[in-house]
């Protein structure tokens, strides 16, 4: 795993073959758009979409105040979720699905996903684990609990495995939280599901993302009929896109 390549990788005609190579070994595809401030609105608009449907969510990341496990290619982090029991996350990215060892690969609670957007696509491996109901989150961030019992054993190994030496989930700053607004519609029009997320941001900026997951072996053509949907209602499928997480940790930091 290398870190720098922890940005999003243009998919040029060179890349093509290592881009096809990650979504065969992946477990799932997520497609991705951004769409820029000044566009937020008509887009909105055109997708029809009601801000007062949204679910609230909060999200807190960890990490060291210079993002250390951001350098290393890491990404943790907890949800609160409205209506819904709390969860949290260690990520890797980029992996190469076929240089994970066989135990790490095949863990339950392990995902690997490639996320592509216009002009680029990296490869993500997820451990996820369900906290439950209970605020756990919450108590933690209140010094009621220790941070490390938000994450499973498993999670911890896999931190410890790929984190700087000694560094430990006791040792991470929290960072946040950021508020998401995320809505889920299945327009007719693609009769499959799309998700919206709007972060809003501590400056006031919000960046709205479009998303939709696959079975690897339709990435090609659900990104083909996802485009086309987004073209004809007047979205721009070629700006410049951005992270959800990169900017939450750049601007948190």
């Amino acid at each position: 795993m290398s870190s720098p390549a922890a940005q999003t990788r243009a998919a040029s005609d060179e890349e093509l073959p290592r881009l096809l190579a990650l979504i065969e070994g992946s477990d799932s595809v997520e497609l991705k758009l951004t769409i820029p401030d000044g566009e937020q609105r008509s887009a909105m608009a055109a997708l029809g979409l009601d801000p007062l449907d949204a679910q609230i969510r909060q999200v807190f990341f960890f990490d060291t105040p210079d993002l250390q496990l951001n350098a290393c290619g890491l990404v943790v982090r907890a949800r609160r979720v409205q209506k819904r029991g709390d969860d949290s996350v260690v990520k890797l990215r980029p992996v190469v699905p076929s240089e994970l060892s066989d135990r790490l690969r095949h863990a339950p609670s392990f995902n690997v996903e490639v996320d592509a957007m216009p002009g680029g696509f990296v490869c993500s491996g997820t451990m996820k684990a369900a906290l439950g109901t209970g605020n756990p989150v919450r108590e933690a961030l209140a010094g009621k609990r220790p941070l490390r019992k938000l994450f499973t054993k498993e999670q911890r190994a896999l931190l410890s495995a790929y984190a700087p030496d000694g560094l430990t989930i006791d040792d991470l700053s929290v960072l946040g939280p950021i508020f998401v607004l995320k809505l889920k519609l299945v327009p007719k029009a693609l009769r499959r599901r799309l998700v919206a997320e709007m972060w809003l941001y501590p400056d006031n900026s919000t960046l709205l993302e479009l998303s939709t997951r696959c079975p690897p072996s339709e990435a090609f053509d659900v990104a083909a009929t996802l485009r086309s949907f987004l073209v004809e209602r007047g979205l721009d499928v070629g700006g410049e896109q951005q992270t959800k997480t990169r900017k939450a940790l750049q601007m948190l930091s």
